[in-house]
């Protein structure tokens, strides 16, 4: 028998599956929930349990993990009589790993601890190659004893792994994580079609471009995505939409202007219009074509 804690865990999307996965691999006893037939076959197959509902996967976890898309999801999930909160054991950890407002993480960990359960709201950053290779960045918000107890876990998940406050920091962060990530994406794919339009290699133009001071892990990552115009979702532009309205949302609440976040916004917000919602967020590159004058399928 492990030692280790037993983990429900609860949503396997592009994101949720590899990490589950990564969690059995370093040893964890992991059962789990989501929507999806094909997922839950996934995680069978490499090693965990499969649960029919959110109280069975969660009735005898010592640590919960939610990665849900957003806000209405993990509150669909936490409350109410199927939910996390009323078949948690007490004195559970509930780790919510989903990007969603910070006032929600809030709200949850003030419900949660009516019932005896322990809250941390701990999004990443990496992507899927980042949850796939174990080496995701965590902001986490939280107690300090409730995030050294998860620590080992979060090691097993990601490489960079930060408390940045009490409930709601880590969300805090996230928002201003995909802030940056957006706005780079956007001056890259900007970039991208300058170099194009100049006739430039734009290969070479990449390469020396990432080697510089206008190198960045969104350029690392996401170059081939540009080079072939290659949009398979890693991160999908309607998740980036509503991270894009929580960061601007949170922002105007502290009174903090966010200009050029406000404009990749909205340029994030067209292209979900246009009906590319569905593609990786490097396809930002297609409303800037749409924008030079390209006609795009």
């Amino acid at each position: 028998m492990s030692s280790l804690p037993a983990v429900a865990w609860i949503g396997l999307g592009i994101m949720g599956s590899p990490m589950s996965e990564n969690l059995i691999k370093a040893g964890y006893h992991v059962t789990g929930h989501t929507l999806e037939r094909e997922k839950l076959d996934r995680l069978a197959g490499a090693g965990g349990t499969v649960a029919g509902s959110v109280a069975e996967a969660v009735r005898n976890a010592d640590v919960i993990i939610t990665m849900v898309p957003a806000s209405p999801q993990v509150e669909a999930i936490a409350y109410g009589p199927g939910g996390i909160l009323e078949n948690a054991r007490s004195g559970a950890l509930l780790i919510d790993m989903s990007s969603i407002t910070p006032q929600t993480s809030v709200d949850l960990a003030a419900a949660a601890k009516d019932k005896g359960v322990r809250v941390l709201d701990a999004p990443v950053s990496g992507g899927e190659a980042g949850a796939v290779e174990a080496v995701l960045s965590i902001m986490v918000g939280g107690g300090q004893a409730d995030f050294e107890e998860a620590k080992p876990l979060f090691e097993a998940l990601g490489r960079t792994i930060v408390r940045c406050g009490p409930h709601g920091s880590g969300q805090t962060v996230k928002a201003a994580n995909q802030l940056i990530v957006a706005v780079n994406i956007q001056a890259c794919a900007e970039a991208v079609v300058f170099l194009e339009k100049s006739g430039v290699d734009l290969t070479a133009a990449l390469d020396v471009l990432n080697g510089g001071l206008a190198g960045s892990t969104v350029l690392t990552r996401k170059k081939d995505n540009f080079l072939n115009r290659d949009f398979t979702p890693g991160f999908r532009i309607d998740l980036h939409h509503k991270d894009m309205g929580i960061v601007t949302d949170a922002a105007r609440a502290v009174g903090a202007a966010l200009p050029v976040g406000a404009v990749v916004a909205q340029l994030v917000a067209s292209l979900r219009a246009q009906g590319d919602g569905g593609l990786d967020h490097s396809a930002l590159l297609r409303a800037v074509e749409r924008l030079s004058g390209a006609h795009l399928a």
